[in-house]
């Protein structure tokens, strides 16, 4: 019998609800919670910077990426539960349940003008939040590509992809559980919601 996997990973869109549904699936898993958005967050206002300035501050400076990546080096090693929502914990920790939630951008901007958390992202309009939001997907993305070979744009990447636009986070949650739990008992579930 294989061992249970203890690590769920959850990539995706800018605002597809990734931390919320983190925070969620710990109640069910039992399982510790780790953000690097909260640490990108962190980073970026200690150095002054929005998170688009500092993501654009990180292809030129690799100790950005090299500080945030050294947390999954040490995940991986550890035996207890983590739910990670992170971009690139399904890269760091390949053995782990990987996630991807998308969402479209318009519903992206309207959640991160609404969490009072995101308050080292500002915008003056939802037109220029969803510009700078394209931007920085776009700017990771091919920043991970060229220093990793790794395509967070490939869904093949991912055990289960999840369009969150009208779905709760509560579902959203239970549908990773849901999949998290067949997969560590070696049964069939849908990859695609």
């Amino acid at each position: 019998m294989q061992q249970p996997i203890t690590k769920i990973t959850l990539t995706g869109d800018l605002g597809s609800g990734k931390s919320t549904v983190s925070r969620i699936l710990c109640e069910h898993t039992g399982f510790e919670y780790v953000s690097t958005g909260q640490v990108q967050r962190q980073l970026a206002r200690e150095l002054g910077l929005d998170t688009l300035e500092m993501n654009r501050l990180a292809d030129t400076d690799p100790s950005i990426d090299k500080r945030i990546d050294g947390i999954f080096v040490a995940l991986g090693q550890d035996p207890k539960g983590y739910v990670v929502d992170s971009r690139m914990a399904w890269f760091f920790l390949p053995d782990s349940f990987k996630v991807f939630l998308k969402t479209d951008v318009h519903v992206a901007v309207q959640r991160i003008l609404d969490d009072p958390e995101r308050d080292s992202e500002h915008y003056f309009s939802p037109e220029e939040a969803a510009q700078k939001i394209l931007a920085r997907k776009e700017s990771e993305n091919a920043r991970f590509l060229a220093k990793y070979g790794a395509d967070c744009s490939d869904l093949n990447n991912f055990d289960l992809v999840i369009d969150t636009a009208h779905r709760s986070q509560a579902v959203v949650a239970d549908l990773i559980f849901k999949g998290w739990q067949a997969r560590n008992n070696g049964e069939a579930f849908a990859r695609v919601w």
